[in-house]
């Protein structure tokens, strides 16, 4: 086939394939024991395979509403007035997405025009500023304080312009495992109250936090509640990431916006798997029990990696833990870590891609939401390098 003879402009001429497929992909190609891409490697509960296969069966395989199946939004409602004492109505305020990466983009779509400027903070998961850029936004970047990977609200609040449109939070942040609290929460909260600015909380993790810690979702805090977009996730909740099933909050104002971009960039979503979520989420337990359940496995990968030479960065969220790999290379991390699948078959994924200047701090993040079996041979690897 020849080439289209026209000159094609790409609107993200920077951007290249994403960090995750390229090192799964190199996982594949060399039979690595693959800790990069954030997926579990052990099977979603039978119980909700059945519910899927129990609704396929009886016939509930055509278009969803466009918000979602109801009885899914009322379910989502009850869990975040339960976990968060905040109610959103399920008609107006909750809308079922293909997955949480879908539910950020049309909440930007809908939000951000031609010029207006997006605040991300860095090492950020890589399709916010490429979402904001197909938009016709601005990205500014604030980076995340090491060794904590911490908030500087006095630097971001010299950020801000009349052009700030947005402000996009994650927590718990993926790659770094480090959680936002109520001071930051509190601190956000009073940086923006006077301005017209938006807030996309990325909380797709909010049942993956440790050593008891509290999820500080946006919705606890009305000055935010009241201006802020939540994203989540069923496909990381319920271990099911192959689903792309995920949620968005918002209050009826915002919304109504989502909805607009929403149907015409997806429409709806899986009509049986929606069904089956809102019956699983009848049980509290299938969530309430994620904290201890990956706790258990963070403890265990972390103890067994401890006589390696990998300094352990603490994780306090996610299914991610950060290692520092300086006292063993001064490689660059994408070599490095290219490198440790060729010779030694263990994926991992460099953070530097999460720059967007590629700031290389020799650190690698690892996923830990895999068998024990799988992380005592990753730890034995890694504690030969």
């Amino acid at each position: 086939m020849t080439n289209f003879p026209g000159i094609i402009k790409s609107k993200l001429p920077r951007t290249g394939t994403s960090i995750f497929a390229v090192m799964s992909q190199l996982a594949v190609d060399h039979k690595a024991i693959n800790l990069s891409q954030g997926f579990p490697d052990f099977e979603v509960s039978p119980e909700l395979i059945d519910l899927i296969s129990h609704y396929m069966n009886k016939g509930f395989n055509q278009y969803a509403p466009m918000a979602g199946v109801p009885l899914l939004r009322e379910r989502i409602s009850e869990k975040i007035e339960k976990a968060y004492g905040f109610k959103y109505d399920p008609d107006k305020e909750i809308n079922i997405t293909a997955g949480a990466t879908q539910g950020l983009y049309s909440a930007i779509a809908c939000m951000v025009r031609d010029e207006d400027e997006v605040i991300i903070f860095e090492p950020a998961y890589d399709s916010y500023a490429p979402a904001v850029q197909l938009c016709g936004g601005t990205v500014k970047y604030a980076k995340l304080e090491a060794p904590e990977y911490t908030i500087n609200w006095q630097k971001v609040s010299r950020m801000l312009t009349n052009r700030t449109r947005m402000i996009i939070i994650n927590s718990p942040h993926n790659p770094s495992g480090s959680i936002l609290r109520k001071s930051d929460l509190m601190a956000l909260e009073h940086l923006i109250k006077n301005m017209d600015i938006v807030v996309l909380s990325d909380e797709v993790y909010e049942h993956l936090i440790y050593n008891g810690e509290q999820h500080e979702s946006v919705c606890k805090y009305p000055g935010l509640a009241e201006r802020s977009f939540i994203t989540g996730s069923f496909g990381k909740t319920f271990h099911a990431t192959g689903w792309k099933m995920g949620y968005v909050l918002a209050p009826a104002n915002l919304m109504k916006e989502f909805r607009k971009s929403h149907q015409f960039i997806v429409f709806t979503c899986n009509t049986p798997v929606q069904h089956a979520i809102a019956d699983f989420l009848g049980n509290e337990k299938n969530y309430t029990s994620l904290s201890k359940f990956y706790q258990k496995k963070r403890d265990l990968f972390t103890e067994m990696i401890r006589p390696s030479r990998f300094r352990i960065i603490p994780s306090h969220g996610t299914y991610f833990q950060l290692v520092d790999y300086s006292d063993i290379s001064d490689e660059k991390d994408m070599d490095f870590a290219v490198r440790l699948i060729k010779e030694h078959g263990i994926a991992t994924i460099p953070v530097s891609p999460f720059y967007h200047k590629g700031d290389d701090h020799k650190i690698l993040r690892l996923c830990f939401a895999k068998k024990e079996e799988t992380l005592e041979k990753a730890a034995k690897i890694l504690c030969k390098i």
